[in-house]
Order: C-alpha cells, then structure tokens, then sequence
C-alpha cells in the first residue's frame, strides 16, 4: 500500500496575538476618528479645531489601546501560568487520578475504553506532556505558545494611528471639507473589513458593509450630537 503524502499547510494566528490586536485596533482607529471628525465638524467648528481633536483623538486612542492591549495579554499569560502551575501541583500530587481523568477525556472524544486508558498512560509518562494536555482540554490555551503583550500593543498602536489617520487625510492635505473626510473614513472602513474577511469565512463585501454600517451609525450619532451642541452654543 502506498504511503500517503503530508501536504505542508499553515494556518492563521487565532490565539489572540497580533491579528486580533491589529484589526481591532484599526477597525476602533477608523471608527473612533471619523465619528470625532463628524462630532466636531458638526458643530461648525474651523478646520484647525477639526485637525487638532482628530490628532489629539488619534494620539490618545492609540496610546490607549496600546497600553490596554499590553495589559490585557499580560493578564491573560499570567492567569495562564497560575493555572498550569495549579495543573502541574496536581500531577504532581495525584497522579493516579489525572491520569484518570484523561482516560475520560479520550472517551469522550470516541476512543475505545481500553485505548484511551493506553494513550492516557502513554502521555502520562512525559509530566510536560500530560501537562500540556491538560491545560489545553481545560483551559484551551497551549502553555507553550503564549501570545506576545508587546506584539500586540505594537500592533494595536500602529493600526490604530493608521486607521484614525484617514478620515484627516483631507483636512492635512488641504481640502478641509467635512464630507470629504467622512468619505475617506467610510472608504477606510469598507477597505479595512474587506481585508479583514481574508481571516474569515465571510464574504469580502459583507464584512465592509458591515464596518461600513458601524462608522455611519457612530459618525451620525456625534453629527448629530455636535450640532446640537454647536447650535445651542452659538
């Protein structure tokens, strides 16, 4: 019998790392900035104003979501660890019923008692082995491949800038026309969602729609508000 080929193939990073980081804070960059452009255009304020908040909001969110994302995957590794270290106790001390309960596991997954009993004991031969196993069965997690705090932080600083960026294009390069940079930002958002929908199965044009959809309804809720203001203001 012919030996089957293994065809090489990758996948993408789904644990949380730079990815989710990334389009996260593009998508909340582009939101955030053309609702701020909308909100204080709509007041009728002058273009410098409009600049100064839309830079003042780009420098702000980035900075945020830069020291947030950090933290959150901080957290996250470090709950992590306290989990494992709690796992590895647990080997340590009972390793009889560990053992057990990953013969229940591969049961559960279709095995046959006395194979499952087999593979568990194979496993539980290796602690790191039986280790990894149980923490990711449990916690979903593979202790041995942690997303980066500061891959994430980076990546969510930099896309954030990126996407608030583009709804001021028109006022930093001389048409400071409301309605131009809620089409720049409206464009960003359906490009950005688009590009997003390669991670996904969903259909190019569905996911820019979708974030299309997002920013107006964001960008009219701060029109709004911002006129009102200005109008009872002036």
């Amino acid at each position: 019998m012919p030996s089957a080929e293994v065809e090489p193939h990758t996948h993408a990073d789904v644990s949380g790392g730079w990815l989710r980081a990334a389009v996260f804070g593009g998508m909340d960059g582009l939101v955030t900035n053309t609702a701020l452009v909308a909100g204080v255009g709509g007041g009728g304020v002058g273009a410098h104003a409009v600049v100064l908040s839309g830079v003042a909001g780009l420098a702000a969110g980035a900075i945020s979501m830069a020291l947030g994302e950090y933290t959150s995957v901080s957290t996250q590794n470090e709950q992590l660890d306290l989990e494992v270290a709690k796992e590895r106790r647990e080997l340590a001390t009972n390793p009889v019923g560990e053992q057990a309960e990953l013969t229940q596991l591969w049961e559960d997954r279709g095995l046959d008692p006395e194979l499952a009993e087999a593979v568990a004991a194979q496993l539980s031969r290796d602690p790191e082995q039986a280790l990894r196993v149980h923490t990711l069965n449990e916690l979903g997690l593979d202790p041995e491949d942690k997303p980066s705090p500061m891959t994430a932080a980076v990546s969510s600083f930099a896309c954030f800038a990126v996407g608030a960026l583009i709804p001021l294009l028109p006022y930093l390069l001389g048409a400071p026309v409301l309605w131009l940079a809620l089409l720049c930002g409206g464009a960003g958002l359906v490009v950005a969602g688009a590009l997003s929908a390669r991670f996904t199965p969903r259909p190019w044009w569905s996911a820019g729609l979708r974030q299309l959809v997002f920013g107006a309804v964001a960008a009219t809720a701060t029109y709004l508000i911002g006129s009102a203001i200005g109008v009872g203001a002036a």
